[in-house]
């Protein structure tokens, strides 16, 4: 295998004249930069990318952290971020922390040593401390979709209190009479957002209680236990606002194991609008987040970060859509 030494010697250069032709970096005549190039191409060298990396400070890899790689949310996300990531040259690191904040703090310590370009959060672990030592590292990065109140930096994500409001206003056009809410972990601004949303949506109701609420964690197994406490306190519920499609999906499964109807008895809607939510029996409603276009933002925003343009440290919040299915089409009751 060739070696940079190799190709100084053939073009008739320096290694450090091969080192500025490779990285850009320096002044380098157009004959000489055509040696190189002939060398290259001669001897089939392929320059080391981290060796590369290190010369022009850039590695041409990018990490995405994400907290629950088996929610069908996070790898449509993915997909969106890799895809824009290999457009324009770079390689992307996954890695799942399982909600867990030690977990990260281990990815970020191994992500700085690897010297990697940038990254993207799309967990709600990530601390201030963790912001000011990728600050000190000269680390851009970007949080998708589950930021912290308490964190200066580009923040992409959907408009949750508009969409929990729209969610629980369909419930009620389609006749539910007392509504509750699955809600998912209140660190997460998305998930208290859209508890705030169904609050607002909710409060002036003569039936409302806080008891109409129940955690379900974004979990499948959390939204099959919430529908069952929230059927036990209230018998009467016709409807359920579950904070993601997932719990939603367990809520679906815990109400059929109860022998209730839906959406007959009770009428059911999510909050994603992931692919499973169309497979279920019956189809979900959702509340659809333009899950693609989000991750391609947030790659774009670190990506131009990384590359030193001006890219300002706020929030991108983007439309979300309900998307009517079976779990909420009955008859409007007079």
């Amino acid at each position: 295998m060739a070696t940079i030494r190799d190709v100084a010697k053939l073009a008739g250069v320096s290694v450090a004249t091969v080192s500025r032709v490779l990285n850009r970096n320096g002044y380098v005549n157009d004959e000489t930069k055509r040696k190189v190039t002939r060398a290259i191409e001669t001897l089939q060298y392929e320059p080391n990318a981290v060796a590369r990396g290190l010369a022009g400070k850039r590695t041409g890899t990018i990490a995405l952290i994400l907290p629950d790689i088996s929610n069908p949310f996070f790898p449509e996300m993915a997909r969106a971020v890799e895809d824009v990531a290999r457009t324009n040259g770079y390689t992307v690191i996954f890695c799942n922390s399982d909600c867990e904040g030690e977990k990260e703090q281990s990815y970020i310590d191994i992500l700085l040593n690897r010297y990697i370009d940038g990254i993207v959060f799309a967990s709600h672990t990530l601390r201030p401390d963790d912001v000011k030592r990728m600050k000190q590292h000269n680390i851009p990065f970007v949080v998708l979709d589950r930021a912290r109140a308490d964190l200066e930096c580009s923040v992409v994500r959907s408009k949750n209190f508009e969409g929990a409001s729209m969610a629980v206003r369909h419930l009620l056009e389609v006749g539910c009479q007392k509504v509750a809410h699955i809600y998912g972990p209140q660190d997460v601004i998305p998930a208290r957002d859209r508890l705030l949303g169904y609050e607002q949506s909710v409060k002036d109701f003569h039936w409302y209680t806080p008891t109409l609420m129940e955690p379900g964690d974004f979990r499948l197994d959390g939204g099959m236990r919430a529908a069952e406490a929230l059927m036990e306190r209230h018998p009467d519920l016709d409807g359920i606002f579950v904070g993601n499609d997932l719990m939603a999906i367990g809520a679906l499964k815990a109400l059929l194991r109860l022998g209730i109807q839906v959406p007959e008895q009770v009428a059911v809607c999510g909050f994603d609008g992931i692919s499973l939510a169309e497979m279920t029996e019956p189809e979900l409603t959702t509340i659809a987040q333009p899950i693609y276009e989000m991750g391609a933002l947030a790659a774009e925003l670190l990506i131009k970060k990384i590359e030193g343009a001006v890219a300002e440290n706020r929030i991108h919040e983007l439309d979300v859509t309900l998307i009517p299915r079976k779990s909420t089409q009955r008859e409007t009751r007079s």
